[in-house]
């Protein structure tokens, strides 16, 4: 006696039921992968983008800091891209925090730092200004934030390896004109109008240039006493 169509289904999600666990991941993985899709088109399979373009990579970002832009753009705060913000401007904070989530766990090797034709001098003041700061100027040295590696805080602190220059240039620059904010109190927007141009492009000079190191996950936040509480990080 041939199944009824009721019967074929029944036994397909009873197949579905019983996957083994790996198998059943697999296809949630395959499915998120096909929604958010469309972000792949500008940041690269799987959010890993390339070191010598202008689109940042999102794979393995802390999550909670994917999630905070996304509602930067959709919010208003973040209007530098146009397409950002028609992007995610009716998608609800659930979908966003998946989102987010998805590209969080995407954990794939970095490609090579980029060459950047500047002297040696300007890369020396660079790396200066990221592992040290400027006192004088009350201007905190970036790893204080950004962790010891430059591979980011959990839950919301970026590492700012593996980006490219032109990208990092972008940012401060929406920073010192306010074109990208976070919730007050908005610390890059303040740190980004202290810094002189010829500092931004020492920093930003020395940071495209640095390897990623091998492990390149987020430091946990119990590790690491921020300095400064900022807006969309949790202080």
């Amino acid at each position: 006696m041939p199944f009824s169509l009721t019967h074929s289904l029944s036994i397909l999600s009873l197949a579905f039921l019983l996957a083994p666990p790996a198998a059943a991941q697999q296809t949630a993985g395959n499915a998120a992968a096909a929604r958010f899709a469309p972000c792949m088109s500008c940041h690269g399979k799987e959010g890993r983008a390339t070191s010598d373009g202008y689109y940042p990579r999102i794979a393995g970002k802390p999550a909670g800091y994917l999630y905070n832009q996304l509602v930067n753009f959709r919010d208003g705060r973040r209007q530098q891209y146009p397409l950002m913000v028609y992007t995610v401007q009716h998608l609800s904070d659930e979908y966003l925090r998946e989102m987010a989530g998805f590209f969080a766990d995407q954990h794939l090797p970095y490609p090579p730092p980029q060459r950047v034709d500047v002297s040696p001098a300007v890369l020396a003041r660079g790396r200066a200004l990221v592992l040290e700061g400027d006192s004088g100027r009350k201007i905190p040295a970036c790893v204080a934030c950004h962790g010891n590696t430059l591979t980011g805080v959990a839950p919301a602190t970026p590492g700012l390896l593996g980006l490219p220059r032109d990208y990092l240039n972008a940012q401060f620059g929406a920073w010192r004109e306010g074109t990208r904010r976070a919730a007050a109190p908005d610390c890059m927007g303040e740190i980004s109008r202290q810094l002189a141009v010829e500092d931004i492009s020492a920093i930003t000079a020395w940071l495209a240039t640095q390897p990623v190191p091998a492990e390149s996950a987020p430091a946990p936040a119990a590790s690491v006493k921020l300095p400064l509480a900022c807006g969309s990080v949790p202080g």
